[in-house]
């Protein structure tokens, strides 16, 4: 027994309650890049897909209901006691370490696109739980803008159970994305191709309200027609026409690619459908590219340069999904024709674009 005159152990002093969620934040900051890299663990246990996708929902309810309770007691004063805020804080950082865990413990075996839809589900829950609790210490009290970053973590919570169950069904959904966004980009090309000169009804009425003003001077005027930046030649008309057919064919190509994914994939073929979606992932940013080359001012060169480069990237995924297991008629004669017609664009292209290789 500890004599009357014994000094009484030191009792930790807690640091104030929003300093306490500083430090939370900055915790959850400093998870996120080893959440963007990280590797699938090595384990020895055998992996059930069914308990993995269950801990995985049942971590993510968790987590939405700790940014409620978060919200809910720092959003009104008085703050919670110091104690209170550490046990508010332990049980977050609990909750997000634990579906980390769960997210590094699907294996790569399981497929890289898979995994890909699960890291993106798990960061968006970490930077939303991030943000919240930035908010919190910044504004302690019932604004909006906690309202909003709670809803960001419930949000990002809520699309855990949508994600796809297994490699093929995560392939599908990437494939599908890929096919929208070039289908989107078309539709845009089209849009401006038709309409020829978005910019004429803006022209026309810059061109009147200058011409008093400014004279002869006015034809240097930017925004008035004779600024041919704004408009498309006869040449630049000429080139578009095999680029649009060149975009055509991609969306075509990707269409028939996911088309024989969802017939012919197999769930245990998955390096061959990470494959598959890698290089059919690299089709919408090069077609993106070359769009946004076609308007004006056009350069030639880049448009040629854009080109090939899609082109490069459509062959590659059809020579990838001929050899796969998803084709299983490699004779099938709609992979030669449509490289038969990217080729016909290409040449085309390269026609119309020669004289700038010339200069």
């Amino acid at each position: 027994m500890a004599s009357a005159g014994a000094p009484a152990a030191a009792v930790p002093t807690l640091a104030p309650p929003l300093e306490q969620l500083r430090h939370l934040a900055r915790e959850l900051r400093l998870l996120l890049p080893g959440v963007r890299v990280g590797e699938a663990r090595e384990t020895s246990k055998e992996f059930n897909r069914e308990t993995f996708w269950s801990r995985l929902n049942e971590a993510a309810v968790k987590v939405s209901g700790e940014a409620t309770t978060l919200t809910e007691v720092f959003s009104r004063l008085p703050l919670p006691s110091p104690q209170e805020t550490q046990r508010f804080c332990e049980q977050v950082h609990a909750a997000i370490q634990a579906i980390i865990a769960i997210y590094y413990s699907l294996p790569k075996d399981q497929g890289i696109t898979l995994r890909k839809l699960v890291r993106s589900a798990t960061v968006d829950i970490v930077d939303g739980m991030a943000q919240l609790v930035e908010v919190l210490f910044i504004t302690p009290s019932p604004e909006n803008n906690d309202l909003i970053s709670c809803n960001n973590v419930w949000v990002a919570c809520q699309q855990v159970p949508r994600i796809p169950r297994d490699n093929k069904a995560a392939a599908l959904l990437m494939l599908t994305k890929s096919v929208d966004f070039v289908k989107d980009a078309h539709e845009e090309m089209e849009r401006a191709v038709e309409e020829y000169d978005p910019y004429c009804g803006l022209l026309n009425d810059t061109e009147e309200d200058n011409s008093d003003n400014y004279g002869d001077e006015g034809d240097d005027v930017l925004g008035c027609p004779n600024n041919r930046d704004l408009y498309w030649s006869e040449e630049d008309q000429e080139l578009i026409t095999p680029c649009l057919a060149l975009v055509r064919a991609s969306k075509a190509g990707l269409k028939k690619i996911r088309i024989l994914v969802a017939e012919n994939g197999k769930k245990d073929q998955v390096a061959q459908l990470d494959d598959i979606v890698d290089i059919s992932d690299e089709i919408s940013p090069s077609v993106d590219d070359l769009a946004l080359s076609i308007y004006p001012p056009m350069c030639h060169l880049t448009v040629r340069i854009n080109s090939a480069k899609l082109v490069s990237v459509l062959k590659k995924a059809l020579e990838i999904t001929k050899a796969s297991h998803v084709n299983p008629q490699p004779e099938d004669s709609w992979i030669p024709l449509l490289v038969n017609a990217v080729d016909h664009c290409m040449n085309r292209i390269k026609e119309l674009t020669q004289s700038e290789l010339e200069l």
